[in-house]
């Protein structure tokens, strides 16, 4: 099978959710009314606290889960290939592949050539600052390093829709740190369209051009924020004012989430 997977920049691919409410047995509803639009190669953060029906949200994106109500639509644009990365909170390697086999396999699933997917697992394992462990298993990685192969994993194949579940919510500070300015330099760089679902404050607005912030469960957008602060972003802005101005936008915002699931 022929894919392209050369390190050129492609459009993202826009993302249309109407109306979306996703029902559990119980019955639970977890996702009430999100109507909600991105446009193609936007970096969006969905905020709220656990459990509030974050991860649902994203799946049913990603066509892991249907919702009971609602449509939702992902459309490429100028010609993108319509791939879709999906990066989980547990960075779920293959212990018996090392890090180059692990971070091939989806292109091997969809029948890649040997040298085609080789070559551009290298290349991604490299955009995530891991050439020097390619032939490292997993039980030899920190976890911040298993991560950064899991990211790998998603971007090989050029996605134009990369989604993130909570993805460095387990690591130390420092290392999360790292990994969201180097996932925004690869979005800066990309320009796929990002979904990244976090509880973080400080991540949502150091990572996003916008915040949606929805309520405790069920789902409801209570705010939907375009971040006021340079596109391109580095370590000092996190102490710069506007960034604790803009932290404060989402925090009240996530305070009237709570009164209104109240």
């Amino acid at each position: 099978m022929q894919l392209d997977v050369t390190p050129t920049a492609l459009s993202g691919i826009a993302v249309d959710l109407r109306s979306i409410r996703r029902v559990f047995p119980g019955p639970v509803t977890a996702v009430d009314g999100v109507d909600l639009h991105i446009a193609p190669g936007e970096f969006v953060a969905i905020l709220g606290p656990s459990g509030c029906g974050k991860s649902t949200l994203l799946k049913i994106i990603a066509g892991l889960d249907i919702p009971d109500s609602g449509s939702v639509q992902v459309a490429p644009v100028r010609n993108a290939h319509r791939s879709i990365g999906y990066v989980f909170q547990d960075a779920y390697l293959l212990p018996w592949r090392n890090v180059m086999s692990n971070v091939a396999l989806p292109l091997e699933l969809i029948g890649v050539t040997r040298t085609e997917r080789l070559a551009a697992a290298a290349n991604a394992i490299e955009r995530v600052g891991l050439a020097d462990a390619m032939a490292r298993y997993p039980a030899e990685l920190s976890g911040g390093m298993r991560m950064r192969v899991s990211l790998a994993r998603a971007l090989v194949t050029n996605p134009s829709l990369l989604l993130l579940d909570e993805p460095f919510a387990a690591l130390d500070e420092i290392t999360r740190q790292e990994l969201d300015e180097q996932l925004h330099q690869l979005w800066y760089e990309k320009r796929m369209t990002v979904i990244f679902v976090t509880h973080s404050i400080i991540e949502a607005t150091f990572l996003a051009q916008r915040a949606v912030v929805l309520t405790h469960r069920p789902a409801r957008i209570v705010l939907d924020h375009r971040l006021e602060l340079p596109e391109m972003r580095t370590a000092a802005l996190r102490i710069d004012p506007q960034f604790a101005g803009q932290m404060r936008v989402l925090f009240e915002a996530l305070e009237r989430g709570e009164e209104k699931s109240v």
